[in-house]
């Protein structure tokens, strides 16, 4: 044994010693060190291959998951399943030969009843997930658009439009996108764990292709729809146009004739009243242009409007009236926003200055007067008249036309023994003394009125009458005064009579006077028989 194994020593010894053989063993553990480095690399690269598809799947997973149509598509075949169960387990239930009291048919039982409770929770689940996408949409109707108020209704029915059509294509892109997403997973997964999926593209994509079509037709049906409703638009806006062209116009000659009327009249009030009539005929000439423009059947309005006219005229006859009263008021010229008039109620009697007429009434302001002075003690007030009032009650114009002066007049009375002719002579010349410039434009305007009225007597002279009365004599003087200040003249002519008859030694005021006996003695003269016989 020690030979032989003396003899493998030596052996291995001398074999290691050999060039070739040491050249041959390096080859070797080379070789074999490079398979495996390769082997390690393939591994690495599958495994990171793996990690990417599964990144990828992950990312495609969590795109499902926030999908809502694959969710309602997931939940439908969750329903159908329970469906399938419920059915089968009552097929089962039915077939059975199972005692009630059986273990094993309660258990049945109460999968029935689980599974109708789940079913329950899943009713809105109950029809196809893509079936609003397959079946044709019906449009929402046209808006008749008749008339430029209907043009606001006709382009909320193109948003309107425009909304649906935009849901459903965004529906459309969702399905899509849900298909694109099913795919890659499928090609992610291979044809080893893609059954499932091809199943559900095998459901979905008759689905999309089906919607394609309807949306096709459907995007037809609301082109169409929408090129009527413009076109439509178009007319009425064209007419809409042409109604502000003529209320352009009726507003434009409205600011000439009021630029006309202020350069042509001078008198306020005139100016006043004109403008009035302008805006009224402004105002009417519009509305007439909007009525013909917007109804569409003006003389089925016109008939109703007038039977209906018959009863609102005997409802509203006031109304009416004062209607009817303005106009008079208007084209008649009777009266005019400034004159100064006096108006009788009753037992009332108001007197003051127009300062506006409206369609239904004129209003007053009260201003402070002899009536003041006398009846109401009362002025400043704002006094509406109706303009019915000029055909049932007296309204009297201090200020009519041209003429701005009435005649106004003082009394005083002296007694049977003073000079009532020094009295008449002094009243006279005190009363011409302040209404003179008064009486100058009493004539001129009363001329000026010859071709208007029958005027015979134009004499604005003051004139001065004497009375014999009960207590003395009354001389009454009459004179023209300024009709916005009839007062304030009366009051300086009597306070300038008052201190020429106190200067007169033949001129004594009269008044009312008794005569009281205080003597014991004397005795009042008796009745006569016939006095007596009488009382």
């Amino acid at each position: 044994m020690k030979i032989i194994f003396s003899f493998a020593i030596v052996f291995f010894l001398f074999h290691s010693l050999l060039p070739g053989a040491e050249n041959n063993s390096t080859n070797e553990s080379n070789k074999t060190r490079k398979q495996n480095d390769l082997t390690l690399e393939e591994a690495k690269r599958k495994i990171e291959l793996n990690q990417q598809i599964q990144s990828k799947l992950d990312a495609i997973n969590d795109k499902l998951k926030i999908d809502l149509l694959y969710a309602k598509y997931n939940n439908h075949q969750v329903y159908l399943n329970l469906k399938n169960q419920l059915k089968k387990i009552r097929k089962e239930l039915a077939k059975s030969s199972l005692k009630n009291d059986d273990p094993r048919r309660n258990k049945m039982i109460n999968e029935e009843k689980a599974l109708e409770n789940q079913i329950e929770l899943l009713q809105d689940f109950q029809a196809p997930p893509f079936e609003n996408l397959t079946k044709p949409k019906d449009i929402a109707k046209a808006p008749e658009i008749n008339s430029p108020l209907d043009i606001l209704n006709g382009f909320r029915y193109l948003k309107l439009l425009k909304s649906e059509k935009e849901n459903f294509l965004r529906k459309l892109e969702g399905l899509k996108n849900l298909i694109s997403l099913l795919r890659e997973k499928k090609s992610l997964l291979g044809s080893i764990r893609g059954t499932a999926i091809d199943k559900q593209l095998e459901e979905i994509l008759p689905s999309y292709q089906l919607a394609e079509n309807t949306y096709r037709l459907y995007a037809k049906k609301v082109e169409d729809s929408k090129l009527k409703v413009t076109s439509d638009i178009k007319v009425q806006m064209q007419k809409l146009f042409n109604i502000l062209i003529m209320i352009g116009v009726i507003v434009l000659f409205s600011l000439i004739f009021k630029y006309v009327a202020k350069k042509t009249i001078s008198d306020n009030q005139r100016y006043y009243m004109a403008n009035k009539i302008i805006n009224f005929s402004n105002f009417f000439f519009i509305s007439l242009v909007l009525l013909f423009s917007f109804l569409e059947n003006v003389t089925y309005f016109v008939t109703v409007l007038g039977f209906a006219s018959a009863g609102i005229a005997i409802a509203m006859k006031d109304l009416f009236m004062s209607s009817l009263g303005w106009m008079v008021i208007v084209f008649g010229g009777s009266f005019h926003v400034g004159d100064r008039v006096k108006v009788f109620k009753g037992n009332h009697e108001y007197v003051g200055d127009i300062v506006d007429i409206s369609f239904l009434r004129m209003t007053i302001l009260e201003d402070i007067t002899l009536t003041t002075y006398t009846h109401n003690r009362r002025a400043g007030r704002i006094i509406f008249i109706p303009n019915n009032y000029i055909f049932t009650e007296l309204l009297a114009n201090y200020t009519h036309g041209k003429i701005k002066t009435v005649w106004d007049g003082v009394d005083i009375m002296i007694t049977f023994d003073s000079n009532y002719k020094k009295a008449q002579h002094i009243t006279r010349e005190i009363v011409k003394k302040y209404s003179k410039g008064y009486t100058e434009i009493s004539r001129k305007q009363l001329n000026m009125l010859r071709s208007q009225y029958s005027l015979k007597n134009i004499n604005v002279e003051p004139r001065v009458y004497t009375f014999i009365e009960d207590y003395g004599v009354k001389i009454s003087c009459w004179y023209m005064t300024n009709s916005y200040a009839t007062l304030t003249l009366r009051s300086n002519i009597y306070a300038n009579i008052l201190d020429a008859v106190n200067e007169a030694d033949d001129i004594k005021l009269a008044y009312p006077t008794q005569i009281v006996n205080f003597k014991k003695d004397d005795k009042l003269p008796l009745k006569d028989e016939g006095e007596a016989s009488i009382s």
